[in-house]
């Protein structure tokens, strides 16, 4: 066991702005450019996109790819441009998104390439910053999308059945896939015509459903990767986690480690490619947050490259918000949120940091990954070394693991004695030098900050309009009908009523017995009414999405009134046979009468798809001026609330903080910014998700926002905010070794660019900002995280400077 060393660990608080220096950018760039010459390959064309074993050969050059995943959608197009150069920054040479088919056609034969959805924009900006792009067309892409991206009406169209070799669905598949791929090559976007695209990706992860649909799926996967080849995009196409790709379509693997996970490529003459490396995990209502370490990712990601890699993607780089009604069945509005780059687009440190440095790290290992020949050996129970030697020069690189889980263990490699953290590897890139290990994190660490704005909440009115709920609908069937079907997407919401009579000795005798409404529903939710009364909720879950509703309620000599109001939140978006799934209620009784159990399923029921504030878009300027509002009451179900609010101060990322709310939906000048669900605890008893992003490009001067709350929520403790990450920290031992951007490399020999290379905290302030203010300053054993450290056991008072 290795004595543990004393660390200095320094915290920072940034709050003023300075002139920012370009050095970080410039660095990178260099950094881009350096291990050209490495990469050519003799013979090859200069122009387009190959592959061997190896690597993919880009325009005659083998390139180790790091990819970044940033979807369109989930941001704003003035956003783009500071994610795809924070990107950069941080190592990424390559952005990977998805096509979204139902953003682009949600109406069959009506495109959207507008705006958020603007295809072509979004990968000419990453053309500008000089990255590589990958383009998952699919159609099908799952990403926790609304119905995994698939348009709502393709479940209409007669006799269809997804993702299978069936005659509508390919139909329809190979004119989107066409139409996408077409308008990309007008554009001359693909690499063989001078663009950023090096590949394409046709479905996603169908072996994970395949077995489903027998034969028709094997044929399937067949015929789809045919389609891709005959579009003649001129570069290669990919099927992830597909062990029978059909060539030359590369298999690829998802996961968190596929250095130990993943099968290999499918024909020997594939590359490795790793096209999910999941960065934490997306969240659903009722979950907790959801952690990954960047220790565990940069592992991961060295475990790979040293074992004959040449790409990871991260899924996700930056994971953004899903606006509106975007997000899948119970799938919250911020989307990996623990990604390097969080949901308000800010450097998440150390992930950001660290994963910037196994990149350098990996650079620095070109030659030697690209033209040697690797060796294993064993330098312990737990520990091995991975050395790639290129024959007859002195080109090495060495990746030393040790996998024990819980001990740090000294190796001896080539006569030297190393120290290698448990569960760690060490890059050496000339298989002498330390430059990095997974482990000991050289790069600074930040926490986010929610500051609540002056400007914004300085005359924050709300007023109120309160829903009623209807009676005797037309639009009448015996049965409540199916929700999906009903609300086409076009909603999250029908209203269900009937209406019954009841004689006196129909109702129970005694005054402490009421009779109960049952409500056996398929999902995702409903709120009753009886005779005009909330009467409460129930929902389902990401889990179990069908759930049954009881309560008591109050009914009357005379007619009864029951509206029931069934809700979703969001499409399935995965899974066999997603056009055949239902939701809704399906079974409806009445307990506790004097006359038995009464079912009121088949009873007659009248329909209305949407509620009446939807159709009268409260949410907008004028059609909020079609109600009356009135002062706020101490609030109630299915009520609607307006307020306006200033422009919040400087240029920091702005977010709304749902403090008090129950379930609904939020619009800022007549935008959704996406579904809030505040009262839904996860297992800790708080909400999954409390702050919700509002783009800067949402807002004006003077700002209308509409919430529609379906529970009992009040807005008085609702508030905006302004985000920032200028908490920062570094902390470093003496063990750590020098970072990688020390170093570089000149004719192949890997050389340092500064005489000290001792291990040392460094600070950079978030964008234009000067250190104000030390807060905490330790040199002994402080515990905690960034903003929240303390003083150890073991602490000198007069540290060593």
């Amino acid at each position: 066991m290795v004595e543990p060393r004393r660390l200095l660990m320094i915290f920072f608080l940034s709050t003023l702005l300075i002139a920012y220096s370009n050095a970080n950018v410039e660095e990178i760039q260099k950094d881009t450019e350096e291990g050209d010459e490495e990469g050519k390959v003799g013979g090859q064309k200069a122009q387009g996109v190959t592959y061997d074993a190896r690597s993919l050969i880009i325009n005659g050059k083998r390139e180790l790819l790091f990819s970044g995943a940033i979807h369109y959608p989930r941001s704003t197009p003035d956003m783009w441009p500071d994610l795809i150069k924070k990107a950069k920054q941080g190592g990424i040479n390559t952005i990977e998104t998805y096509v979204f088919w139902n953003g682009h056609e949600p109406v069959e034969g009506q495109y959207n390439f507008e705006g958020e959805f603007d295809l072509v924009k979004f990968i000419k900006l990453i053309h500008e910053h000089k990255l590589y792009a990958v383009v998952r067309v699919g159609p099908f892409i799952q990403a926790e999308w609304n119905h995994g991206g698939l348009p709502y009406w393709l479940r209409e169209v007669p006799g269809i059945i997804f993702r299978s070799d069936n005659e509508p669905f390919k139909k329809h598949m190979k004119r989107f896939v066409t139409m996408i791929v077409d308008k990309l090559k007008q554009e001359k976007l693909f690499a063989p015509q001078g663009g950023p695209i090096i590949l394409a990706q046709i479905e996603n992860e169908y072996n994970t459903i395949q077995r489903a649909f027998r034969e028709k799926g094997d044929s399937y996967v067949q015929w789809a990767g045919k389609l891709a080849l005959s579009l003649n995009a001129n570069v290669p196409w990919i099927m992830c986690k597909q062990r029978d790709a059909p060539d030359p379509v590369i298999n690829t693997c998802n996961g968190r480690h596929c250095g130990d996970t993943f099968y290999g490529p499918n024909k020997r003459n594939k590359p490795a490619l790793w096209t999910e490396n999941w960065t934490a995990q997306y969240r659903v209502f009722g979950d907790p947050p959801s952690q990954r370490s960047a220790e565990d990712l940069a592992y991961s990601v060295a475990r790979f490259f040293s074992k004959n890699g040449s790409m990871v993607n991260y899924y996700m780089y930056y994971g953004g918000t899903n606006f509106g009604r975007t997000s899948a069945s119970f799938t919250t509005t911020r989307y990996y949120d623990e990604a390097p780059l969080d949901e308000f687009g800010l450097q998440r440190e150390p992930k950001w940091g660290h994963l910037k440095d196994v990149h350098r790290a990996l650079s620095l290992c070109k030659r030697a990954l690209f033209w040697g020949v690797p060796t294993t050996l064993k330098l312990g129970p737990d520990q091995q070394a991975i050395v790639w030697q290129q024959p007859g020069t002195s080109a090495c690189a060495a990746f030393l693991a040790n996998n024990n889980t819980r001990l740090a263990q000294h190796v001896n490699f080539r006569g030297q004695d190393i120290c290698l953290p448990a569960r760690s590897i060490s890059v050496l890139p000339d298989c002498k030098t330390v430059v990095f290990n997974t482990q000991l994190v050289t790069t600074q660490h930040n926490s986010r900050n929610f500051v609540r704005s002056e400007i914004a909440n300085k005359n924050f009115n709300w007023e109120m309009y309160r829903e009623v709920p209807p009676v005797g609908l037309g639009f009448k069937f015996d049965v409540p009908r199916e929700l999906f079907h009903l609300t086409k997407d076009t909603t999250d919401y029908a209203w269900y009523t009937t209406s019954l009579k009841l004689g006196r000795r129909d109702l129970p005798m005694k005054k402490n017995v009421s009779p109960v409404l049952r409500v056996a529903s398929l999902g995702h939710g409903i709120h009753a009414y009886v005779n005009g009364e909330y009467a409460g909720s129930a929902h389902g879950s990401k889990v179990e999405k069908s759930f049954v509703f009881q309560r008591a309620v109050s009914l009357k000599e005379g007619e009864n009134h029951i509206a029931l109001l069934g809700y979703l939140v969001g499409l399935p978006d995965s899974g066999a046979y997603m056009e055949k799934r239902f939701a809704g209620p399906r079974s409806i009784t009445i307990l506790g009468l004097n006359t038995g159990t009464l079912d009121i399923s088949q009873n007659g029921w009248g329909h209305q798809v949407g509620i009446d504030g939807e159709k009268k878009k409260l949410f907008t300027e004028e059609g909020s001026k079609s109600v009356q509002w009135t002062k706020p009451d101490q609030g109630g179900p299915l009520t609607w609330y307006k307020g306006y609010f200033d422009a919040p101060e400087g240029d920091n990322p702005v977010a709304i903080v749902m403090t008090g709310m129950g379930k609904g939906m939020v619009w800022i000048n007549g935008r959704s910014i996406g579904r809030y669900w505040n009262n839904y605890l996860s297992p800790l008893k708080k909400p999954t998700q409390s702050e919700y992003h509002i783009p800067r490009a949402y807002l004006k001067p003077k700002n209308l926002i509409v919430l529609l709350e379906e529970e009992e929520g009040n807005p008085k403790d609702v508030h905006i905010v302004t985000v920032n990450r200028d908490t920062i920290c570094s902390a470093v031992s003496e063990i750590h070794p020098p970072s990688p951007r020390l170093f570089e490399t000149k004719n192949g020999t890997l050389q340092p660019k500064v005489n000290d290379l001792k291990p040392r905290a460094e600070l950079i302030c978030p964008g234009k900002k000067q250190i104000v203010a030390v807060e905490f300053a330790s040199y002994g054993d402080p515990f905690g995280a960034c903003g929240a450290y303390f003083i150890g056991n073991s602490q000198l008072p007069n540290p060593p400077r």
